[in-house]
C-alpha cells in the first residue's frame, strides 16, 4: 500500500497488564475506530504507543492484530521500531514488514548519547532491511538527540527514508524550517510535525502530516481541525482549537502519555493503566481530563465521559 506521510497520522495507546502482554482485543477496537473515522494513516506503536515497553514479541502481537484489523482496507499502517540496540531494530523493521506494516517509523534511542554519524549508520541499517519506506522520527525531548539539518539531508538520500516526523518549532515559525529544509530534502520527502497543541499552524504554514496523539483517541474532532488547517480557514481553525485548548493544557501540564491514558478509562475504551514507573493521574488531575472531554464533546457531539 502507497503512504504518502500526509495528511492526520493517529497515533492510538497499546493498552497491556502489569506485566506487559498486550490487550490485543482492545487494540483492534481502537484501529477499527480510527479506520471508521477515515483518518489517513495509523501510527502504530509510537511514544503514545508504549513501544519502548513492549518486549519483540507483543509488539508483534500487535502489529498483527492491526493489520488483521484493516486487512482489504485502505489504511496504511505505520509502525514504530525504535530499539536500543541496531539488530534490535533491524529485527523489529523485519518484524514489522512481516507482521502487515506498511511503513516504518524509528527514532534514535539510546542509553548513551549518541553522535550524528552514528545514528546516520543506525538508520541507514534499518532503512536497508526491509522494503518499506520509513519516516525519521525526531523527538528530542524523549530521545536526547537533535537532529542536525546536514543529518538529514544525509538520510533524505538512502532508499525507502521519505519522511521525518518532527517536533514542534521554537514560536511556531514552521514557514522558516520548511523553506530551510524542503530545497534540501528534496522532491517528495515529506516533512510533518507533533506537538498536538501547535499542529494546526505548521499544517497552515505548509506541513505535509500531523502525526497526532489525540488523533488516535478522538478521530473525528482530530479530522475537523486538520480538514481546516488544510483549507488555511484560520478563523475555523481557531473556533474548533477553543474547544481543544483545555486538553491541550492538560498535555503540556501533565504529559499527554497519562492524559490519553486518563481519557481512554473515561471513555471506556480500556480500563488499562500506562506501564509503570508511569502512574496513572491521580482523581482530582482525572477529573480535569473529564472536564476537558466535556468541552471537546460540545463540538463534536461524542458521548460523555463516565468515570
Amino acid at each position: 500500500m502507497d503512504l504518502s506521510f500526509g495528511g492526520l497520522s493517529a497515533f492510538p495507546l497499546t493498552p497491556a497488564d502489569a506485566e506487559g502482554r498486550v490487550d490485543v482485543e482492545a487494540v483492534s477496537r481502537l484501529v477499527e475506530r480510527l479506520d471508521a473515522a477515515q483518518v489517513d494513516s495509523i501510527g502504530l506503536l509510537g511514544s503514545t504507543g508504549s513501544y519502548a515497553y513492549l518486549s519483540r514479541e507483543e509488539r508483534l502481537r500487535t502489529i498483527k492484530a492491526a493489520a488483521e484489523t484493516l486487512q482489504g482496507r485502505n489504511r496504511p499502517l505505520l509502525v514504530g521500531v525504535g530499539a536500543l540496540r541496531t539488530s534490535d531494530a533491524v529485527a523489529l523493521a523485519k518484524d514489522a514488514e512481516a507482521g502487515g506494516a506498511d511503513a516504518l517509523l524509528l527514532a534514535p534511542v539510546s542509553y548513551t548519547p549518541l553522535t550524528q554519524e552514528e545514528v546516520y549508520h543506525h538508520f541507514a541499517a534499518v532503512a536497508g532491511a526491509t522494503n518499506l519506506p520509513l519516516c525519521v522520527y525526531n523527538n528530542p525531548s524523549t530521545t536526547h538527540f537533535s537532529f542536525s539539518d546536514e543529518l538529514l539531508v544525509r538520510l533524505a538520500y538512502i532508499p525507502h527514508i521519505r519522511a521525518a516526523k518532527m517536533p514542534t518549532v521554537p514560536d511556531m515559525a514552521f514557514s522558516q524550517e520548511l523553506e530551510r529544509l524542503r530545497p534540501r530534502l528534496g522532491e517528495g520527502f515529506s516533512i510533518g510535525y507533533s506537538g498536538d497543541w501547535a499542529a494546526s499552524q505548521a499544517i497552515m504554514e505548509g506541513a505535509d502530516c500531523w502525526y497526532s496523539v489525540i488523533g488516535g483517541l478522538l478521530p473525528v474532532p482530530s479530522l475537523r481541525l486538520l480538514r481546516g488547517a488544510q483549507a488555511k480557514d484560520k478563523a475555523e481553525v481557531q473556533r474548533i482549537e477553543q474547544y481543544f485548548q483545555p486538553l491541550f493544557s492538560l498535555f503540556k501540564e501533565l504529559g499527554s502519555f497519562r492524559v490519553v491514558y486518563a481519557a481512554a478509562n473515561l471513555l471506556s475504551l480500556t480500563h488499562l493503566q500506562p506501564p509503570l514507573p508511569v502512574m496513572p493521574l491521580s482523581v482530582s488531575d482525572c477529573a480535569r481530563v473529564e472536564e476537558a472531554l466535556a468541552k471537546l464533546a460540545e463540538l463534536d457531539g461524542l458521548p460523555p465521559a463516565t468515570p
